[in-house]
């Protein structure tokens, strides 16, 4: 996730009140090696080398599994309900511009410097030039153009994407971070609004995406509501997002409840990258929240 601070791609239904949520299972995927696995449009991981790969925390209901395999053509295929495993077999491709769709977005995600993004962008124009009809190139391209602060460009790509696939909750959540970048919140919250509704509700990154906005808008009740909606959908695969719910309750000066979040990320994460972090906040917070009752 760095896909997700970035915000990698999720949602999830919510719970009806006063039922109880479904106990949570372990999936097993086999598929080729180092494949690229999405369950519900969520990326959960990269299989290893020996194609396998184990999510936890997956509901036992009916579930969508995308895998993407670098040379083979992208597959979907449903999980049915109490499914511990699923095996998926990819067939090779010799489609030009899927080929180079899949090169772009491994530049992508291995990018670590503008030179490095821009030659993403270059492969992403290889698979449009062959395939202009390519949504999700199109999106690809406007993630790369946002990281290079090219932000005219990446809304026209969006623009373009759309056309090809006018109901995208993807293409809408990366609009919302392209307008929220380039300081026009207002116009995020209505791309970011817009992704739910399309996904109807289930959208992590776009849950993410509006509640920083509202956050940076000092309203920390609404932002910390779409911090855990978004918790409530990922099912503890992003942990950072407990980072952010920490912050969030800071700033409201809710150090009991933020305590409890930064503890989950912990739990969760030990080793992460934020943990040195946020155990110094924790022990200041222990401070602070003497006396105080968390609200449920």
């Amino acid at each position: 996730m760095v896909a997700l601070l970035l915000f990698a791609n999720t949602v999830f239904a919510q719970r009806a009140t006063n039922t109880a949520a479904p106990a949570s299972k372990t999936l097993t995927i086999t598929a080729e090696p180092h494949a690229i696995v999405w369950i519900d449009e969520i990326r959960r991981g990269v299989t290893d080398a020996s194609g396998k790969l184990t999510v936890k925390n997956v509901s036992p209901a009916r579930h969508s599994l995308r895998v993407r395999a670098n040379g083979f053509k992208e597959s979907t295929v449903p999980i049915m309900p109490g499914k511990s495993s699923a095996t998926v077999k990819l067939v090779r491709t010799t489609d030009a511009a899927e080929l180079a769709f899949q090169e772009a977005e491994t530049a992508r995600e291995q990018a670590k410097d503008d030179e490095a993004r821009q030659k993403a962008a270059e492969a992403y124009g290889r698979a449009l030039k062959l395939r202009p009809s390519f949504p999700a190139a199109r999106v690809g391209l406007a993630r790369i153009l946002l990281e290079l602060n090219e932000y005219k460009e990446a809304l026209a790509e969006i623009e373009a994407a759309r056309r090809s696939r006018p109901i995208y909750p993807e293409a809408s959540a990366v609009e919302g971070r392209i307008n929220h970048e380039a300081g026009f919140d207002e116009e995020a919250i209505k791309s970011f609004r817009r992704s739910i509704r399309e996904a109807r509700g289930f959208q992590p990154e776009t849950h993410v995406g509006l509640a920083r906005v509202l956050e940076e808008k000092g309203q920390f009740t609404e932002s910390i509501a779409e911090y855990r909606k978004a918790l409530d959908q990922l099912m503890d695969s992003e942990p950072v997002i407990y980072q952010l719910l920490g912050a969030a309750y800071e700033r409201q000066q809710k150090y009991k409840e933020a305590l409890a979040a930064y503890e989950k990320y912990l739990t969760l994460a030990p080793n992460g990258s934020f943990a040195p972090a946020v155990r110094s906040i924790i022990d200041q917070l222990k401070r602070d929240a003497d006396g105080q009752e968390i609200i449920p």
